[in-house]
């Protein structure tokens, strides 16, 4: 029986503890914060119950596998998993809307088909057949395994099967997603609807490998999931399934340097001075962090390392015009009535200036255009004070908004949300926002941090460092690390983790 220290008690990191104390483990998990679940967290105000973090889930075996692997009762039984249907309901700039069933690629091909005009449905369905090839070429190598020790194969190779394109005597296959859009899809709304799946993550489609292509896929393939009571019951069921395996917690203890022993990870420093010995360390924190809490090298040189992204985290400041991290910006909305009937749980309302949005994603200080904005409408009786009111959720990513515009820029939020609300205004009691980087919220970059999934070739770019690092004995879990961010991905980079430890170097994946 090996003792493990976790620093953090994300959703990754969790996912780990459970399933190293379930293989005969002591785990003790160290959170700098008074409680669990990373950015899964809830806001409550007057009755009124949000998500601060994801609000939906896609992907659910991931943790359906955990809470097999781990106990007794599956994750039906420890929380209430309802499919959201329709998946979403999609309103284009010009006007024109589509509301897409869930998980059917004949009920989708049908909808847009009636909305967007004859052809649009199958050419739709068309990359939905070309992304599930990409998505059977990576899954293994970027969400079930380790990350390869040759990981340029992955970065050198475009995994998505582009239809080539004939223009001006010259034949062209779509590289970006951007490209798909153009040159596959033909439709601006259709464009639209496969950039938002990479939007929603802050990655602009115009650089984002055609790749990227597995996201809209996934959403299709797995579909589009709700738990009851809202996100952070997922996050409740998976730390009460760690104290079920008796992994311990300490809160409000902050890790401040990790120690080791003859080259190898060794436990950790708190910042109190209290030093814990440990066989192995898992760390669910930024790898910049990571490596000052080590003083080593945490990578060999033919190790992938952080990319290299923009100057600025989201919510720093940083003067106007320069290159910046997007983030989550976000309005919660406490409405009086009733949601009415037939009301979509998301609806996704699109910019009307798609490059302009573009071009402000990773610009700080511009001025604000109305972004893509996603509306969540929970029909949940947990998140409201009564059946005659409802929570909503604003959100769009954003590069920062210049100090003093965040009122203006929630303005545009809710402009944009009366498409999905009807009587908004008349109906709102009050709102809050929260900027990118405010207040801390559990995660390292503070509320609205966004970390992308692993995606095959754009010159590895979009490859997240491996969880073994080159100090023997310290891991990396989470969404700065393999696989990358995203509920499904956090849960896998803690299999992985676990495999790792458990089973050794030789460690391939689940089968």
């Amino acid at each position: 029986m090996a003792r493990i220290a976790v620093i953090g008690a994300g959703m990754g990191a969790m996912a780990a503890a459970a399933r190293l104390a379930v293989a005969g483990h002591r785990v003790a998990v160290y959170e700098r914060t008074g409680t669990y679940g990373g950015a899964v967290r809830r806001f409550e105000r007057d009755g009124f119950g949000f998500d601060t973090g994801p609000g939906l889930l896609a992907v659910p075996a991931v943790y359906r596998d955990l809470f097999v692997k781990t106990g007794r009762q599956p994750l039906e039984e420890c929380v209430e998993l309802v499919q959201v249907d329709p998946s979403a309901r999609h309103v284009f700039a010009d006007g024109s809307e589509v509301s897409l069933p869930n998980a059917s690629r004949a009920g989708v091909v049908s909808a847009l088909d009636l909305a967007l005009g004859a052809g649009a449905g199958q050419r739709w369905g068309d990359f939905l057949v070309r992304a599930r090839e990409a998505w059977d070429r990576t899954r293994r190598p970027l969400l079930e395994e380790p990350l390869w020790a040759d990981w340029r194969v992955l970065a050198e190779r475009e995994p998505y099967p582009a239809v080539p394109h004939k223009r001006l005597l010259r034949t062209r296959q779509a590289g970006t997603l951007a490209e798909i859009g153009a040159w596959e899809l033909r439709d601006p709304r259709l464009t639209a609807l496969l950039e938002s799946h990479a939007l929603g993550y802050g990655l602009d489609p115009r650089n984002t490998p055609a790749s990227a292509a597995v996201l809209p896929y996934m959403e299709h393939a797995f579909g589009t999931w709700y738990v009851r009571g809202g996100m952070r019951e997922l996050a409740r069921a998976v730390y009460e399934r760690c104290l079920d395996r008796r992994v311990e917690f300490v809160f409000e203890a902050e890790v401040r340097r990790i120690l080791d022993k003859d080259g190898r990870a060794a436990g950790v420093e708190l910042a109190d001075g209290s030093l814990v010995e440990a066989d192995h360390v898992v760390a669910g924190v930024a790898p910049e962090r990571l490596s000052a809490m080590t003083g080593h090298e945490l990578y060999g040189p033919d190790d992938l390392r952080p990319t290299t992204g923009p100057a600025a985290e989201a919510g720093a400041e940083a003067e106007a015009g320069a290159e910046v991290a997007p983030g989550r910006f976000t309005v919660f909305l406490a409405l009086r009535g009733r949601p009415g009937p037939g009301a979509a749980h998301r609806t996704v309302v699109h910019a009307p200036d798609r490059t302009a949005e573009l071009d402000r994603l990773h610009r700080a200080g511009d001025e604000p255009v109305r972004p893509t904005v996603t509306v969540l409408r929970p029909d949940d009786p947990a998140l409201r004070p009564d059946a005659e009111h409802e929570s909503v959720v604003l959100s769009a990513v954003s590069a920062p908004v210049a100090k003093g515009a965040e009122e203006r820029f929630a303005d545009l939020l809710v402009e944009a949300a009366e498409q999905a609300v009807p009587g908004l205004r008349e109906r709102l009691l009050w709102r809050e926002v929260r900027a990118p980087g405010a207040g801390g919220e559990g995660t390292e970059s503070g509320f609205g941090a966004l970390a992308a999934p692993a995606l095959a070739a754009g010159a590895g770019r979009f490859l997240r460092p491996s969880n073994v690092t080159a100090l023997p004995g310290l891991y990396r879990v989470g969404g700065r690390s393999h696989p990358g961010g995203g509920l499904p991905h956090a849960g896998m980079s803690g299999a992985l983790v676990a495999g790792l430890i458990v089973e050794g170097p030789d460690f391939r994946g689940s089968q």
